[in-house]
């Protein structure tokens, strides 16, 4: 049980703010209640005096608390609603269906619940989502050699204008050759400290974040547009595999990642950095300046720290492994205490 009572009080700032960053940080045990909950649990929030606050679920396991039926402490958490993972599930078992507000009914979930959840979680309506899910089917089967004619009629479009305008919303462009089709698949993964979006093809990891990071739709976009490709929803077997490596790395039962990464992606400089993250090992930590000796430059620790900023493969580029010279944490795009958490698991599993 967490005793200081400054960091009591951040937690129950955090509690009443339901503060995704502090997903999985901690656990509050409920007196009046005796059941225990996750930071963003939708509950009637208890007063200061009545939490205790654990590091783990199991601690509050240990002090007698039971979980909460809402938040589901001991699961995974997840940002999806229960609706949300409905209609998700639904889609993958019909990639290929052209959804109307009439499917609903069967499923018996509202559309308009449907548009504005969906638009909460993923920046566009259920429609657009599935929309996007049969673009990407049309873009393995032209990338394929498959006919743009057939390709559309495969993934369920109608007429050839609504298909070339879906590309062009998508692409910015119009396919011309097979050879112009460039697609990126954006798969959401569960982890232990909330939901991360990756973003990868065949052969390489693009991005890979915490999905309540600050500007993470711009960092989408700027990919897209950088790399002239098209994002739609899916995955592959680079990302089944990511999602088994990001299980064992929370668990604390890896320290070194295998996935490739996009070697083109970043400038000349921010590549440099990261090819040194990646070298500091796992459990350890280094700072800004050291990073900037190690490139034979002391006055460019600001430029290392802007670099190590920009990263946007969340844990295989290991930013957050970087602290201030003075030994404070510094600042982490996925928040301090998430980055504290994730030095004490590794440090944890060096050791194991």
């Amino acid at each position: 049980m967490i005793q200081d009572e400054q960091t009591k009080k951040v937690y129950y700032k955090m509690l009443i703010e339901k503060n995704s960053h502090y997903e999985g940080i901690f656990y509050v045990g409920v007196k009046t209640t005796g059941v225990f909950c996750r930071p963003t649990c939708p509950a009637r929030k208890p007063k200061e005096e009545n939490c205790e606050f654990f590091d783990t679920a199991q601690e509050a396991t240990l002090a007698s608390y039971r979980p909460c039926k809402r938040c589901q402490p001991l699961n995974t958490p997840s940002g999806l609603s229960p609706e949300v993972k409905e209609l998700v599930a639904s889609i993958e078992a019909n990639p290929e269906k052209k959804w109307t507000d009439r499917d609903f009914d069967e499923l018996t979930i509202s559309p308009n619940t449907a548009r504005r959840q969906f638009k909460k979680q993923f920046g566009m309506t259920f429609i657009e989502y599935a929309r996007a899910r049969r673009l990407g089917l049309a873009f393995h089967s032209i990338r394929k050699g498959t006919r743009l004619i057939d390709a559309q009629l495969d993934s369920s479009f109608e007429s050839s204008n609504g298909f070339r305008d879906a590309f062009t919303r998508t692409m910015g462009i119009v396919p011309q050759k097979n050879k112009d089709i460039r697609l990126l698949s954006a798969c959401w993964i569960e982890t232990k400290l909330g939901p991360m979006l990756a973003i990868a093809n065949d052969e390489a990891l693009y991005l890979l974040e915490f999905v309540d990071r600050r500007g993470l739709e711009k960092e989408i976009e700027k990919l897209r547009k950088r790399q002239t490709v098209a994002i739609v929803p899916g995955t592959n077997l680079l990302l089944e595999r990511l999602e088994q490596e990001l299980n064992q790395y929370f668990n604390g039962e890896l320290s070194a990642f295998e996935t490739p990464i996009a070697t083109e992606i970043g400038t000349p400089f921010e590549r440099t950095v990261w090819a040194l993250l990646r070298t500091i090992p796992s459990g350890t930590t280094t700072s800004y300046k050291a990073l900037a000796q190690q490139l034979g430059n002391d006055k460019a620790a600001r430029a290392v720290a802007r670099a190590n900023g920009a990263n946007q493969i969340s844990l295989l580029i290991p930013c957050h492994r970087v602290i201030q010279s003075n030994g404070e944490m510094g600042g982490y795009g996925g928040g301090g205490e998430r980055k504290k958490w994730l030095l004490r698991n590794e440090e944890n599993t060096r050791k194991a």
